[in-house]
């Protein structure tokens, strides 16, 4: 019988303590915290991390973070992720098909429970319930209705390393892509700029915190606009030899 983790079935069903849940994972603060909150949470045994890539770029498609980047997150983290590729383009029909095909996987395990790194908007908390309560899934929400000023300043307070991937220019100057997410970027951001970027302001990509066992050594990429709009500040591995300090400007 496969298992995810150090989680099996006839564990649970002995145990009948903590519930199996599944995360969905971006790479950014919101799901790291969120994955920080279920970790400490008695009620919750995190079997597996979840995450879509672009199937032609390999990338997080909100995010654009590397799918090896996102490997070398749960790696770190030491939790098992399961990659759902979305066709490009992605209709939505398309992307709820993935999504409860992967699901179904993990129902067979006896997981039934998803959670989110979702803050505030109840009309993608909505639609998350619905799809899965049709699906005989229960949704949970370890960050829901935190204020995101608390929530930004949690982050950086306790540690987790973050950087900017990506801004959305109509949102927000170009400028704030590939900074790292501190102090003195909560400081800049303009009125009206959720702290967290949950109107998608921006996204980032956690490489340490108090829950990495050790941090990831990134490298800065090249800066590419999508659509006119979307800013993304590529992030790679670095190497053994090859260093650059985290969190200095890139061409």
């Amino acid at each position: 019988m496969q298992t995810y983790g150090k989680f099996s079935p006839t564990r649970c069903y002995h145990a009948a303590v903590r519930t199996p849940v599944v995360l969905s994972f971006s790479g950014g603060k919101d799901s790291t915290l969120a994955l920080d909150r279920l970790i400490a949470d008695p009620r919750y045994e995190v079997v597996a991390l979840l995450t879509t890539v672009n199937a032609r770029y390999q990338r997080a498609s909100l995010q654009g973070i590397r799918r090896e980047l996102l490997e070398a997150q749960a790696d770190a983290l030491g939790f098992p992720l399961r990659v759902v590729e979305l066709p490009d383009p992605c209709p939505n029909e398309a992307y709820e098909a993935a999504m409860m095909a992967a699901l179904e996987a993990f129902a067979r395990e006896g997981v039934r429970t998803f959670a989110f790194g979702d803050i505030f908007l109840a009309d993608v908390r909505r639609y998350r319930e619905e799809r899965l309560l049709r699906a005989d899934w229960e949704a949970v929400f370890p960050l829901w209705g935190e204020s995101s000023t608390v929530l930004a300043r949690e982050v950086i307070e306790r540690g987790f390393r973050a950087v900017v991937t990506c801004v959305d220019t109509h949102q927000l100057a170009p400028e704030f892509a590939g900074r790292t997410y501190d102090a003195a970027f909560l400081a800049d951001l303009p009125p009206g700029v959720d702290p967290c970027g949950e109107r998608g302001e921006f996204h980032t990509c956690v490489i340490g915190g108090p829950i990495f066992p050790r941090p990831l050594d990134v490298l800065l990429g090249e800066h590419v606009l999508r659509e006119e709009r979307f800013l993304f500040c590529d992030l790679l591995l670095a190497g053994p030899v090859e260093r650059r300090a985290f969190g200095t400007s890139a061409a």
